[in-house]
């Protein structure tokens, strides 16, 4: 994932500030967020507490109510800061603190032991904090926009996609088979495979891709809707499945967001070129009984 620009911040700032998100398992596991050593400060006192949620200008914590962050936090507009902590499988740690204060503390799902605090940020968070809530909200945004755009399998593309190889596994009935994966899309994917076209239409089917930054195997699981022979080679077929969007992983959607997102930088990168007006000579007067063209002098 390449650095993003102070431009990249701000657009997602602009975009997303409203936006919450919710830290359900998944969300944690993607943002390398560990629930372990997230902690709310107030008055010189520091204690453990559980991320509900988070948006770019607030979050919600869920705490206990015997518990003595819930005695400091009483009264509304009492400041205090919330402590984030990731950590990722190379070892890897970021943390820092957001300011903010205190806007509501209510019943957590209606119960007496525990209480939700909302903590308004006092200003604008780390640009690291933006820039992760950013990714995830926009992978969203486009899983739904952009769901048929379909991505080519190349050098090129296994590299901004993060795709450690194009030869994989799909389960079809629960049977594994090899295969070559020819592009992906939020939706779905197609591959060569070999088969009869006729018995692999709608099966169900698990197709297992590999990535690596972060390393993982990614499953996916749907169902095959296109099986065609091809032309000249009657044992191989091009299989096309498409996803249960609902069992989607998020980690997936990412590795699709950030190869679209790229290439549509790269090609307004390069409409931004060509729309460049190159610097013409100037040709400046020529006094009398002198010739030629002089360059531009400030």
């Amino acid at each position: 994932m390449g650095v993003m620009t102070s431009q990249q911040i701000s657009r997602f700032y602009d975009t997303y500030r409203d936006v919450e998100i919710m830290f359900s398992k998944e969300i944690i596991k993607t943002m390398n967020l560990d629930p372990r050593q997230i902690y709310i400060k107030c008055n010189s006192g520091q204690w453990p507490c559980i991320i509900n949620s988070s948006s770019l200008m607030l979050a919600k914590i869920i705490i206990g109510t015997k518990g003595g962050a819930y005695a400091a936090i009483q009264k509304i507009n009492t400041p205090v800061s919330l402590r984030f902590f990731f950590s990722d499988q190379n070892g890897q740690t970021m943390s820092f603190f957001v300011n903010a204060h205190i806007t509501a503390i209510d019943p957590y799902m209606n119960s007496t032991e525990l209480a939700i605090a909302t903590l308004t940020f006092n200003s604008k968070p780390p640009d690291d904090l933006i820039e992760m809530i950013g990714r995830l909200l926009e992978t969203k945004d486009n899983a739904i926009k952009r769901k048929e755009e379909r991505i080519a399998i190349t050098a090129e593309s296994k590299r901004r996609l993060s795709l450690l190889k194009e030869e994989t596994i799909v389960r079809i009935q629960n049977v594994p088979r090899n295969c070559i994966v020819r592009d992906l899309s939020f939706s779905g994917a197609k591959m060569i495979m070999m088969g009869v076209a006729p018995f692999l239409k709608n099966k169900e089917a698990i197709l297992q891709l590999d990535f690596e930054e972060p390393r993982e195997t990614i499953t996916l699981k749907g169902t095959t809707i296109h099986a065609d022979p091809i032309e000249g080679r009657k044992e191989l077929v091009t299989l096309c499945i498409k996803f249960d969007e609902a069992s989607v992983p998020i980690a997936y959607k990412l590795h699709i967001n950030n190869c679209l997102t790229a290439v549509r930088q790269k090609m307004l990168n390069s409409v931004n070129k060509q729309n460049q007006v190159p610097v013409q000579a100037v040709q400046k007067p020529v006094p009398d009984g002198q010739t030629g063209t002089q360059s531009p002098q400030s």
